[in-house]
């Protein structure tokens, strides 16, 4: 046997086997899945590469930061609202007898936020809620079009694509099993799914409430909360000088009583 695959033995009296190709790793059809046994299933899981192998070279700065401030940004928001979410950024993810891909960002609402090497659909019994894809250089056709094709046809309800040097932000619904576009509406494009509104604003990927203000990200609330610090700090220095000042004018008026010789509780 191949020393490059892993085999897997189905339950019960079922003695064919299944094999992970390492040069195209999937996971098992729902139908091979469900004949599994627990400990195959285990093995099968444990067997998928969690790490993808790049066919386009890293695309710096413009790629990475809006990527960690969307998913910084919206942790921080489901934490504030108390709605459990799994975030993830570029992982591993299996749909039953697909190909793996790695998204640059993806959602799943209502389940365990704990740490996950990889996104078994079968295993976690959910598959994505939201896609977010940020393109910077390299294959447009990719983003553009594959994604669109694939993403809609595994039922992933939205997917949304922010392209910074072109300052474009796209997004898909599924709306009677196939993608539509998602139209903005004063200059917004709302997610469903997340139940916030998306939007570009000075060359940012931005999300906010229906209504509201844009949310803040991380690096926003500490500046926020460093302005406030500093803002108390200099209100309550102003507060002490004041009370200096007056302290040595209230000084200043006793020493010039005494000199006349009269009683300051007299004044």
């Amino acid at each position: 046997m191949n020393a490059d695959l892993w085999p897997i033995g189905y339950a019960g009296d079922v003695s064919e086997t299944w094999a992970i190709d390492p040069d195209d790793p999937q996971a098992p059809p729902q139908s091979v899945w469900d004949r599994l046994d627990e400990s195959a299933r285990r093995s099968v899981v444990a067997s998928l590469p969690s790490s993808i192998r790049r066919v386009a070279p890293p695309e710096g700065d413009e790629h990475t930061e809006p990527k960690e401030r969307s998913k910084q940004t919206l942790r921080e928001y489901f934490r504030r609202t108390g709605r459990s979410v799994y975030l993830g950024s570029e992982l591993a993810v299996y749909y039953p007898g697909e190909s793996h891909f790695a998204p640059d960002l993806i959602a799943v609402l209502d389940v365990p936020d704990h740490a996950r090497q990889k996104w078994v659909v079968s295993e976690e019994k959910r598959g994505l809620d939201f896609v977010l894809e940020i393109h910077v250089r390299g294959d447009r056709r990719k983003d553009y079009i594959l994604d669109v094709e694939r993403y809609g046809r595994l039922g992933i309800p939205e997917y949304f694509l922010f392209d910074p040097p072109h300052q474009l932000l796209l997004g898909y619904r599924l709306e009677e099993a196939t993608y539509a576009p998602v139209l903005p509406q004063g200059g917004q494009w709302r997610s469903r799914v997340l139940g916030l509104d998306l939007s570009l604003d000075d060359g940012r990927l931005r999300f906010a409430t229906p209504g509201g203000g844009a949310l803040l990200d991380p690096v926003e609330w500490v500046e926020k909360l460093r302005t406030m610090v500093d803002s108390a700090t200099n209100r309550a220095e102003a507060e002490a000088q004041r009370a200096e000042a007056e302290a040595q004018r209230a000084e200043r008026l006793a020493a010039k009583l005494e000199e006349l010789g009269v009683d300051p509780d007299e004044v």
